[in-house]
C-alpha cells in the first residue's frame, strides 16, 4: 500500500496556485500540477524540483470547464499514486467589472463556468476519489476569496461564484465526514499575483472612489494552505482568511 502524500493543484501554472504547489511538493507531497498551460506548469514543476530534489510531480494540462477533462485528470493521478489525498481547488477568472445590466448571459455562463462549476467538478472527481480508496479519506481546500464574504463594486459574477464556494465547502465539510473527508475554505484578500496587478494602480472603493490598495506575498497563503494540508484529518480548519492588513475589506458595502 502507497504511503505517498498526493495532492491535486489546479491553476498551477501561475500566481497562488504555484505557490502552493511548490510549498506542498517542499512538504513532501506528490504533487499533480493542473492548469491550461503546458509551458507554465512545466515552470511550476522547476520551481518544486528547486525547492525539494526529489520532488515528484505530474504536469497535466486540464481545461476544468470540461467534466471529460477532469475525470482524466483525476484517473491519471490515481493511475500514477494510487489515490488522492488533497485538492487545492484553486483556478479561477476575474471577469471584467460591470453591472448587471451591461454583463451578457455568455460572460456570466463563462465567469460560472470556471470559478463555480469547474470547482465542483473538481471537487466531485476527489470526493469521489477519496470516498472509494483504500483507505478513505481526503481533505479538499477551496479557494474563495474574500469576495465570498463582502463584494467589491461591480464585481457580480465573481461575487456570485465565490458565495457558491461557500455553500460547496459547506456541503463537502458536512457530506465528506462518514468517510474522513475533511473541506476547508481559504478566502485570499489581494496577494500579489497577475490578476491583482492593478490594485497598485487603483481599484474602484465602494463610495465610487478609485483607491491603490496594499497586498502580500503569494507565499503567505501558500503557507497557510500548507499548514491545513498537513493536518490530520480528525481536524479541520473550515474557515481561513489571509489578506493584506491594510486592505479595505471591513470598509466595504
Amino acid at each position: 500500500m502507497t504511503t505517498l502524500k498526493v495532492a491535486v493543484v489546479t491553476g498551477a501554472g501561475s500566481g497562488i496556485g504555484r505557490e502552493v504547489a511548490v510549498a506542498l511538493a517542499e512538504s513532501g507531497f506528490c504533487v499533480a500540477l493542473a492548469g491550461r498551460r503546458a509551458d507554465a506548469l512545466e515552470a511550476t514543476a522547476a520551481r518544486c524540483r528547486s525547492a525539494r530534489a526529489d520532488a515528484q510531480t505530474l504536469c497535466i494540462p486540464t481545461d476544468i470547464r470540461s467534466p471529460e477533462a477532469v475525470d482524466a485528470l483525476f484517473s491519471r493521478v490515481r493511475q500514477t499514486w494510487e489515490r488522492v489525498d488533497l485538492l487545492f481547488n484553486n483556478a479561477g477568472v476575474s471577469p471584467p467589472a460591470s453591472l448587471i445590466d451591461e454583463m451578457s448571459p455568455d460572460a456570466w455562463r463563462d465567469a460560472m463556468a470556471i470559478n463555480l462549476d469547474g470547482a465542483f467538478l473538481c471537487a466531485r472527481a476527489a470526493f469521489a476519489a477519496m470516498r472509494t480508496q483504500v483507505p478513505p479519506g481526503g481533505r479538499i481546500i477551496n479557494n474563495g476569496s474574500v469576495s465570498s464574504q463582502v463584494p467589491r463594486p461591480r464585481s457580480v459574477a465573481y461575487t456570485v461564484a465565490k458565495f457558491g464556494i461557500r455553500g460547496l465547502t459547506r456541503s463537502l465539510a458536512l457530506d465528506g465526514r462518514r468517510w474522513g473527508i475533511a473541506c476547508s475554505q481559504i478566502d485570499v484578500g489581494n496577494a500579489s499575483t497577475d490578476m491583482t496587478r492593478r490594485m497598485a494602480e487603483g481599484v474602484m472603493q465602494a463610495d465610487g472612489s478609485t483607491a491603490p490598495e496594499p497586498t502580500i506575498d503569494a507565499r503567505h497563503v501558500a503557507d497557510a494552505v500548507r499548514y491545513i494540508a498537513n493536518l490530520p484529518l480528525d481536524a479541520n480548519v473550515l474557515d481561513l482568511t489571509v489578506m493584506a492588513t491594510a486592505m479595505p475589506l471591513l470598509g466595504r458595502g
